[in-house]
């Protein structure tokens, strides 16, 4: 009878890893310790942080950005022996998280890059203003207030691709130079936003009227027009609200409701479309306060003798005048606005009238207050009493 073999379980999986890493990072620091200098140059060099394939969207996006000819290991490791030594332990780390699919993703950049990283080139006590544009940025004010680089310029070097959920569980393969310039293409996560300035102003109660960071330059070509605010200006409206909004939200005194801008952006590599809400520039026009002491003004065009020749007018743009003249949506002149049933009531001639009401009406219904949403409360009461 032959003797039963002992058998032994197979090492857990992990193990196997864990001696993978173990034998591999012998391997490195051997290798590190026996190139020497060269070794630690080599280490420390933009190219070799993309040789971990994890990293290649932030290789490439530093690539086209205006930070390409300043190294990594610049902005992200300080001076000094000891904070070299931290970095090299902390890539071991990482590796180790990766092998056993431990760590923490998607891969954020470190938000504690000190100012100091930047004034290794740029004079803070001397800039003032931008490199394009009419902005005026005190930079030696900011920092008197403790405030951070990385506050206003943390897409600098990467366009922010972490935030727009481009690199957790990507195709890294697809990361090429090409990739990295599309990115990079859009300023909308490269430059600074207005709204971090304005949030910014409020909470530490700093003027944020125009003139306080603009000298006027950047006023558009189409504002200089001297049609452009009697008539032009509605157009282009319709055509870009949106646009408008970049710059006018912040002018007025209450919140714009139903406009909603999203930026276009790539989500996993992706080229699905990305839905905008919005609203027309008639309802803009009256939720945005800075334009109610234009859009509450009589126009010009209302004339002596313009009921007369208003009908036509209508009939060319009713939208125009429904800019003002239309109790269905929000508007300044609440109490006083005329509406077209302030003078043509709604017919009762036809017996059945009620059947076409856009609102249900019983047999015996009595004006209510929503009635005069829509209808003109005067002319109705003259025969309905209340």
């Amino acid at each position: 009878m032959e003797e039963e073999k002992e058998t032994r379980p197979a090492p857990p999986r992990n193990h196997l890893k864990l001696i993978k890493i173990m034998t591999l990072t012998v391997l490195f620091l051997a290798l590190f310790f026996a190139l020497g200098t060269f070794g630690l140059e080599a280490s420390s060099s933009s190219s070799f942080c993309s040789s971990c394939h994890e990293m290649k969207p932030e290789y490439y996006t530093w690539k086209a950005s205006s930070h390409s000819e300043v190294e990594c290991v610049s902005c992200h490791v300080q001076p000094g022996a000891k904070n070299i030594a931290k970095d090299k332990a902390e890539g071991i780390t990482k590796v180790v998280e990766k092998e056993t699919n431990s760590y923490t993703a998607p891969i954020q950049m470190p938000k504690d890059i000190p100012n100091s990283a930047c004034e290794q080139c740029h004079d803070m006590s001397k800039r003032q203003v931008t490199s394009s544009g009419d902005l005026i940025i005190p930079h030696d004010k900011h920092l008197a207030k403790d405030i951070k680089c990385t506050q206003c310029h943390s897409g600098v070097a990467h366009g922010k691709i972490s935030e727009r959920n481009v690199t957790f569980k990507s195709d890294y393969d697809k990361w090429d130079t090409s990739l990295g310039k599309s990115m990079m293409s859009d300023v909308t996560f490269t430059r600074p936003k207005m709204e971090t300035c304005m949030e910014c102003h409020e909470a530490r109660e700093i003027s944020t009227e125009c003139k306080t960071c603009h000298t006027g330059g950047m006023l558009p070509k189409s504002h200089k027009q001297s049609s452009f605010k009697t008539s032009d200006h509605g157009e282009l409206a319709n055509k870009d609200i949106d646009k408008c909004n970049k710059c006018h939200q912040y002018m007025s005194d209450e919140e714009i409701q139903g406009l909603q801008s999203v930026s276009p952006t790539q989500q996993f590599l992706s080229t699905g479309t990305i839905t905008k809400k919005s609203i027309s520039a008639e309802d803009y026009a009256k939720e945005n306060t800075f334009c109610k002491d234009c859009h509450s003004t009589r126009p010009a065009s209302h004339v002596k003798g313009f009921v007369n020749l208003h009908g036509k007018l209508a009939e060319q743009n009713k939208e125009k005048c429904l800019t003002c003249h239309d109790y269905q949506k929000t508007g300044f002149n609440k109490t006083s606005n005329v509406t077209c049933n302030s003078c043509h009531p709604a017919s009762h001639a036809e017996k059945n009238y009620k059947e076409g009401h856009p609102i249900p009406l019983s047999a015996t219904q009595k004006p209510v207050a929503m009635c005069y949403t829509c209808h003109y409360k005067p002319k109705c009461t003259s025969c309905h009493k209340e």
